[in-house]
Formats: C-alpha cells, structure tokens, sequence
C-alpha cells in the first residue's frame, strides 16, 4: 500500500519536526525550501515545556545537550555600561528541563534526524495551489507538479503558501511596536559573562558567544514598522538606532559592518489566523501562530504542534485530524500570545520614565517571583499535552 505524501513548504523548525512525525504515522513528506540550503543566522532560543518534551520523543536530548550554548547569566547594563540587573538564569529555573540554543543549530539537528521517507529540494519554491476535500496539486518553481494529500504551509510569519491557500484577506499580521534585527561576526572581544544586553529607552542590544570566535548580535527597538531590510538599508537603520548608545555596540556594529557580514532586520509581527486549515491545506508554525520573539515560547510551540498533528494524522482521516489539531491548540497558543502581548508593553520602554521603572522592578522582583512567572508561561505550553 502506497503511503500518503504531504508536502512541506519551509526547511524550518516546524516543517522538519512535522516531517519526523509525518513518518512515525506511516507518511512520505517532500520539503520544499525557498534557500538554497538550511538558514544561517538567526538568534539564541529557549526551549523548554512541550518542545523540549518534543524534542526528548524523537531521541534528541543528548544532542540538544551537547549542542546548547553555556549561558548561565545575563547581564543588563545602561547606555554608559553599568550593570543594571545580573540574571542567573538556574536561580529562577530551578530543575525545569531547558536548553538555549541557536535556531540554525536546532534546525541542522532536526535536518539530520529525518527519515529516508523525506526529501528535501532547496532552492524551490511554490507558485500555484488546486486545494480540494480529496488532496492538492501543487506546481513547484521548477516546472514540476506535485500531487499530495496534504499541504503544510511551515514557511513562517510571511507565508507566501498561506497567501496562495487562503488569499490576502486571511486573519492579519499584527505588529507589536518593535523591529529587530541579527546578524553574526568574527570577534575575539572579550565578554564577562555568557550572555550581555545593553539596554537604552527604546533600544536594547544583545551579544553571546556562538563559537570560539563569533559572536552574535541581536538588536530590538521600538518602530512600527513592519518592512525587512538587508544590507546597507539594514545597516543604515541600526546605525540610525544606535547613534546615542554604548561604545562597545556602536564598535561592535561598525566592524560587522566593515567585514561584510550578512544582516537582516525585520518587525516583529505575530500571526493571529481565524482558520488554520482550509480542505488539504494546513498552517503550521510561524505561518499560523508567529508569538515572536518575545514570547521565548516560538520555537517550542512550533515543535509540540507539528508532533500533535503527526500523531492525530495517524488514524487516516485528514479532515478530521486537522480539526483535532487546531481544537487542541488553540486555546494554548490564544493564552500564550495574550502573554506575549502583554509583555511586549516592557520589553524594551521607549521612555526614559518607563526604562527607570523596568530596570527597578528587575532590581526588587524576587526570584522566586520572577521564577514562578516564567514557569507559569512553561505550565501554559505545557497544556498542549
């Protein structure tokens, strides 16, 4: 007996974990990736709860392990390099499962855990879609037509494949006030700690080790808009952005911009969808859900869901395990981008009132408290089970 074939758009965390689980319930998955090959770039994340949980069930745990990055403690310091606040990370986490990792390295890690039941075709894209109740023909950028039984759209919060499945009035893109931007250079600077933030109204700049000579950049600030930029219309904006803060960011920034590194900057957009699938096709991840960076919860949602979805494909009926999928999920995802919504308020205050306030309730919170708050975001993925 033939085994069904979905097709996965997006080589990311969320189409690579649904292609793992695809095959435990007896399915081939072909992945098509925009990219010529896996991403690079991109930023620390956090995975616990659920993902973690994901991740331990499909025999990764030791890997993830041996993969994370040893950041212990942040420290957030002021415009002029004072410290503000130290956060050791196990004082509040206690013995919750967690790991930071880069986002690339937890997708190379997923990559390499694929079945032989999965293909990838990089540099492919999707440019036409015939959905209906019995599966989908999808013609690929090469000419070539795929006939399927499913369709995921995993191409995250811009999803060229939600926009052909659904069209462009389906649910919205929401910004939250924010644009970010990473980018990655070598550097034998020295850090006293594993992770440090220099933080400012409006402006917050973030730097960690990713191997013996690179070090990774992360910068979030306040604007609206929702516009990506690369090259010199990224490095101009961050140059605009950082003009008053901290020597080390101003010189970190001129020398990654010097050596030519890649940059990408971006708004932060969550992704509020009414409808998740629409007959063969269905939204996964980033493309239906983005919480965004904010949240600390992205990745690991996207992990939990694309195994709840293997797992309720299992029993052959499309439609009704789609439904199964979304009824399951929503009500989790709604709790957690709520959270990151609010959160989004403080993030980064955009006055220097507000900035004096956030940096004495992280002086005073207790840790307990600030431990309690965090697991209580863990408990609400956790929910997913």
């Amino acid at each position: 007996m033939t085994r069904p074939l979905a097709l996965i758009v997006g080589a990311g965390v969320a189409g690579l974990t649904a292609a793992w689980w695809l095959d435990r319930a007896g399915w081939r998955s072909i992945i098509v990736e925009r990219a010529p090959d896996l991403h690079d770039g991109g930023y620390m994340m956090g995975l616990s709860g659920q993902g973690y949980a994901t991740a331990c069930r499909m025999g990764l745990e030791s890997a993830l392990l041996a993969t994370q990055a040893a950041i212990d403690e942040n420290v957030y310091r002021d415009r002029r390099g004072r410290d503000i606040v130290r956060l050791r990370y196990r004082d509040f986490l206690q013995d919750t499962p967690y790991v930071a990792i880069m986002r690339t390295d937890l997708v190379r890690l997923l990559r390499d855990a694929l079945p032989a039941s999965t293909a990838i075709r990089f540099g492919t894209t999707l440019t036409a879609i015939e959905n209906g109740e019995a599966g989908v023909c999808a013609r690929l950028s090469d000419n070539t037509d795929v006939s399927a039984d499913l369709l995921i759209a995993a191409d995250g919060v811009r999803s060229a494949t939600r926009r052909l499945a659904f069209g462009d009035g389906h649910g919205r893109l929401e910004p939250l006030g924010y644009r970010f931007a990473v980018y990655d250079l070598t550097s034998d600077a020295a850090l006293d700690a594993d992770f440090v933030s220099f933080v400012e109204p409006g402006h917050m700049a973030e730097y960690y080790r990713i191997g013996d000579h690179r070090l990774a950049a992360l910068h979030v600030w306040r604007n609206d808009g929702a516009e990506r930029a690369t090259d010199v219309a990224a490095w101009d904006e961050l140059g605009a952005v950082t003009t008053r803060s901290h020597s080390r960011v101003r010189d970190t920034l001129a020398s990654a911009r010097t050596s030519g590194v890649p940059v990408l900057a971006d708004g932060l957009l969550m992704a509020d969808m009414p409808a998740w699938s629409r007959d063969r096709v269905v939204l996964l991840g980033d493309a239906a859900h983005c919480l965004t960076l904010v949240s600390g919860q992205g990745g690991g949602l996207s992990m939990a869901s694309a195994e709840r979805l293997g797992r309720a494909l299992d029993g052959g009926d499309v439609a009704g395990a789609l439904a199964t999928h979304e009824a399951l999920l929503r009500p989790a995802v709604s709790r957690l981008q709520h959270r990151a919504r609010g959160s989004a308020r403080m993030f980064v205050p955009a006055t220097p009132a507000g900035f004096a306030v956030r940096n004495a309730i992280m002086r005073a919170i207790p840790r307990a408290w600030l431990g309690r708050y965090l697991s209580s975001a863990i408990r609400t993925e956790i929910a997913l089970a």
